[in-house]
């Protein structure tokens, strides 16, 4: 079963109703001509244009940057709750190039060539996403579906616009991390947990992809257990 499907079919089992947004300059979206123009706040408004169009307010889940946008978010509007999946903390990213530097920097390279437009091999995906195996064919896939991020939104998570912490506390959230994770390694997880004040849940034998692992209905369980 293709993994994109699974996961809505595999919340509606459970009642719930899923949806998944484009952000801007991303996939076949508006303005992929000039995605480096859209920042953080832009993608913010990417979310309440389609969360405003739904039939209530829905749960926020967010994964890596994606969880970054989510907190950002919260700053200004309070949610059912939210869950960040290994998500690129409050404190921004340098933590992370900061890890990857001391740990992988050949990983920090090529993920670098990957964001500045030149391409990043195969197997440096495989490691910066998988912790579990992966089949050549879902691989490939990822790799032709990989696309550079705006700079300007990498700024506003390395320094310029970090969340403000205590307005996001108004909304209940659940921290998800990744035990073999490479970019947003554990420890970076529990920095996001202490935060905001909660205890983080690890899946120790996966990395930062975790809803695309073989295991990904371990997480994706969590989540509905957390919604009850």
């Amino acid at each position: 079963m293709v993994l994109g499907r699974a996961l809505p079919v595999f919340f509606a089992e459970a009642g719930h109703s899923a949806y998944a947004l484009s952000l801007s300059g991303h996939g076949a979206s508006r303005g992929r001509q000039h995605l480096d123009t859209f920042s953080i706040d832009d993608y913010v408004r990417d979310v309440c244009e389609v969360a405003d169009t739904l039939p209530s307010p829905p749960v926020l889940v967010g994964h890596s940057m994606g969880g970054f946008v989510v907190q950002k978010l919260l700053e200004e509007r309070t949610a059912p709750g939210a869950v960040l999946m290994c998500a690129v903390p409050p404190q921004g990213l340098l933590g992370s190039a900061m890890n990857m530097l001391m740990r992988r920097p050949d990983m920090l390279s090529d993920l670098g060539r990957l964001l500045g437009g030149s391409g990043a091999s195969r197997n440096t995906l495989r490691d910066a996403l998988f912790a579990q195996p992966v089949n050549e064919a879902a691989l490939e896939r990822y790799f032709r579906q990989s696309q550079t991020e705006s700079h300007r939104a990498l700024w506003d998570m390395s320094l310029f616009n970090l969340p403000a912490v205590r307005r996001v506390t108004r909304t209940p959230l659940l921290v998800l991390g990744a035990g073999r994770d490479h970019l947003i390694a554990p420890d970076l997880v529990e920095q996001t947990a202490q935060a905001y004040g909660v205890v983080p849940h690890f899946f120790n034998g996966m990395g930062h992809g975790m809803m695309l692992e073989q295991d990904w209905r371990l997480p994706a369980q969590a989540i509905i257990d957390w919604l009850k």
